[in-house]
């Protein structure tokens, strides 16, 4: 059985909690240690109960605070090499390198890293599983490539990121180079990208899907949740989205 949830899903902080087994991962932590620490508390955890960090990359709203929390935790980070050259601040207590589609195992759990289109150093993304049931987190791409599609198909959870509706990003207050940056192929994935994602892959096992990252200048929640229904055939009131401040509460692999 795999448990997850997430402490905040956004530009202004990202953090997912994993648990397999006797293994507790937090993916990423872009959020102050205290912060961090108050959202651990609103699930009944503490950095105390974590087995280890995994940062996806370098940009801030991802990799946060990760070094002064595993310091003061004396935790280890998972990370590709770029991202750690990357990093701002790399004098984490403890590291271990990853590379891309080198799967490892962290105690209980089995980790995936794979590559997304992302314009950051050496962006991983992580599929785990517990050897029964895969979760998928798949955010921070700029666009669909095969490689997403082949690891996203035959998944039980994913995780996919909604960031943008391109129309609300042409009209909004951004400026001309943010929006290219946003909207490119390196940026993040519009809405429309995740229905096409979710057409494009088996869902025989597919239980859980939520929308993630999403934009509180250029997206709604609405959008977002009529784009993920488009690519599972269900209701827009059926899907599930992460938000900025409160994530997602726990969720399970588990046969109901």
């Amino acid at each position: 059985m795999i448990r997850f949830c997430s402490l905040g899903s956004g530009s202004a902080g990202n953090a997912l909690i994993v648990e397999i087994g006797a293994t507790r991962l937090l993916v990423d932590c872009g959020f102050s240690v205290q912060e961090l620490e108050r959202r651990m508390a609103r699930v009944n955890l503490s950095p105390r109960d974590l087995t280890a960090v995994l940062v996806t990359h370098e940009h801030a709203d991802h990799i946060g605070a990760t070094a002064p929390l595993s310091r003061r935790y004396g935790l280890t980070v998972f990370t590709s090499p770029g991202t750690r050259l990357a990093a701002r601040d790399d004098r984490f207590s403890s590291i271990q390198e990853i590379q891309a589609d080198a799967p490892l195992e962290v105690d209980d759990a089995w980790i995936h890293p794979f590559t997304v289109p992302h314009d950051s150093r050496e962006p991983t993304q992580f599929a785990f599983s517990d050897g029964d049931h895969r979760l998928v987190l798949m955010t921070d791409a700029g666009h669909v490539s095969p490689h997403m599609v082949e690891m996203a198909t035959g998944a039980d959870a994913l995780l996919l990121e909604c960031n943008h509706d391109p129309g609300l990003l042409a009209a909004g207050r951004y400026p001309p180079s943010l929006k290219r940056r946003i909207g490119g192929g390196y940026g993040h994935l519009p809405n429309h990208a995740a229905t096409e994602l979710l057409n494009g892959i088996d869902q025989s096992r597919l239980r859980h899907v939520v929308g993630m990252h999403l934009s509180t200048d250029n997206n709604h929640a609405d959008l977002a949740r009529q784009a993920l229904a488009a690519g599972l055939g269900c209701a827009p009131c059926e899907t599930a989205i992460a938000t900025q401040d409160t994530g997602f509460d726990w969720r399970t692999t588990a046969p109901c």
